[in-house]
């Protein structure tokens, strides 16, 4: 049995690692963070389909659901378009860092959609991670539309964590991606259009080592990852699966500044910002635990 639970950990921090490799897909990838989302989304949704067919899943449901989730595809597409374009225009790090700061807008989103009061503690943590995102920025202003980029990268990705976390609630979990990776494409193709680009023999025309760095992307790093860490929570509480994936960024970093020394390479500041926005999210997630089962074990002794 200890084997066993230590095989699923070793997943779990498998699937992290993957995690944080799909920024440094994005910077050896050579084409726009646009096309590179479309291609992306459109292989996830294939391999999914492919998955839902072995598994024979019923992905029936009604027209205003299948707007709901439409919505979240819509939203989970700009998620990825602002964080490749961040690493575009700045790099690995810096969008990672950014991507860290997703705990601070969930303190404020999370209250309107669940219907609570915000937290005083969540402000405190909330004021920290600012403090950290401000180190960042005054460390590294020549990456402003990175940083910008990054900010509203990790704002996409919370409210689309925090809508499927109402979705999950009453629809199952492959059925929800399948639809929003089927809207998301949708939606870039549309905008793809309307934006003067057409879908040509150059549009499909990429490097070698593009179609196998896309390809990773979308089957290991996305349908892969999604469906692992789904069937991980089978052994592994959910607590723990979200404090593991908050190290998503500091192996992203990490990776990325043996990969990319010369690019990678911040300051000292940098660093200090990118720690305090990391301890922060990770104590919160820590406090946050201790506080519901405080509250689990005060409600069974009543």
């Amino acid at each position: 049995m200890p084997n066993a639970k230590l095989k699923h950990y070793l997943h779990l921090h498998f699937l992290v690692l993957i995690a944080g490799f799909t920024a440094i897909l994005g910077e050896l990838i050579t084409i726009g963070a646009l096309e590179l989302v479309w291609y992306r989304m459109l292989i996830a949704g294939v391999l999914m389909f492919v998955y839902i067919k072995i598994i024979k899943l019923n992905i029936k449901i009604n027209r205003k659901t299948f707007w709901q989730f439409s919505a979240a595809g819509v939203i989970i597409a700009l998620h990825w378009i602002t964080f490749f374009e961040a690493i575009n225009q700045a790099n690995v790090s810096i969008a990672l860092a950014m991507f860290s700061s997703g705990a601070f807008f969930a303190s404020f989103i999370e209250p309107i959609f669940f219907k609570r009061r915000i937290l005083g503690y969540e402000i405190i943590f909330g004021s920290i991670v600012v403090l950290g995102v401000f180190l960042i920025t005054s460390s590294g202003m020549d990456y402003i539309n990175g940083i910008v980029l990054g900010l509203l990268s990790a704002l996409f990705s919370t409210l689309f964590a925090v809508i499927n976390g109402r979705f999950i609630e009453r629809h199952n979990a492959t059925v929800i991606s399948f639809y929003e990776f089927l809207s998301g494409v949708l939606f870039l193709t549309v905008f793809i259009l309307l934006s003067g680009k057409t879908f040509n023999v150059a549009f499909f025309t990429l490097s070698n080592s593009d179609w196998i760095y896309i390809f990773i992307l979308a089957s290991i790093c996305t349908a892969y990852a999604f469906i692992g860490s789904v069937e991980i929570m089978r052994f592994i509480s959910p607590f723990t699966v979200i404090l593991s994936y908050n190290l998503e960024p500091v192996y992203g970093i990490a990776i990325a500044l043996v990969l990319f020394p010369e690019s990678e390479k911040m300051s000292p500041q940098f660093y200090i910002g990118a720690g305090i926005v990391l301890v922060t999210v990770l104590f919160d997630a820590i406090f946050k635990n201790y506080k519901r089962r405080k509250r689990s074990m005060s409600e069974i002794t009543d």
